[in-house]
């Protein structure tokens, strides 16, 4: 239905999750409530622009951890071809990385999935306002944690080497010589304070930074 056309009080969702079970309950839940319709659902991270050009919601209301690509990474490109749509991120990791970059990526808003579906519907209502929305607890952690140490290519670098890739391999794949990979990989290792690239990468990932 053309956005001049339908009913004022109706708030349009597009909802991103890959867990069929959590996705159909939240649409349900959302569906009950009396000026919120979920007009899409996807399950894959690259359908949600796609999705969110051909139904025009006014929010989407995004996972991070996504086939295909990350909530987050959507949410940045959200904001340059879908501009009028807000998006609030729901996810079950509270990481005070995930926060910052989502933040970064344009996100309205920001909550873990452990709270109840009404706080959520009035979460909805206020990024739709122009408010931004943040789980306190995780904003607290975001401000005591710091910025993220890494830079852009010491993350290309981490995620790269995630199936065991040889840094040959990966100096293929991000059209590098391998002695800066090796330098982006050693110094991920030192910012993390770990022992090798793998446990790198999981410290990584734990604190959100990729």
């Amino acid at each position: 239905m053309p956005r001049e056309r339908r009913p004022a009080k109706s708030i349009r969702v597009l909802l991103a999750e890959d867990q069929g079970m959590m996705r159909g309950a939240l649409a349900l839940l959302l569906g009950m409530e009396e000026d919120i319709e979920v007009v899409a659902q996807v399950a894959a991270g690259d359908a949600i622009v796609d999705a969110a050009l051909t139904h025009g919601p006014d929010i989407a209301l995004l996972d991070i951890e996504l086939p295909g690509k990350s909530g987050l990474d959507a949410a940045a490109e959200l904001r340059e071809q879908a501009p009028d749509c807000r998006v609030l991120i729901l996810t079950t990791f509270g990481r005070p990385g995930y926060l910052r970059r989502a933040m970064e990526a344009g996100a309205a808003g920001f909550l873990v999935k452990d709270g109840p579906v009404e706080e959520l519907a009035v979460s909805i209502r206020r990024v739709l306002n122009g408010e931004t929305v943040i789980d306190p607890a995780l904003a607290a952690a975001a401000l005591s944690a710091g910025p993220n140490p890494l830079t852009s290519r010491e993350r290309d670098a981490l995620k790269a080497s995630a199936d065991g890739a040889t840094v040959a391999d990966i100096a293929a794949r991000l059209h590098l010589s391998e002695s800066t990979v090796r330098n982006y990989l050693s110094s991920a290792i030192g910012k993390t304070g770990t022992r090798n690239r793998m446990e790198a990468m999981r410290e990584a990932r734990r604190q959100g930074w990729l």
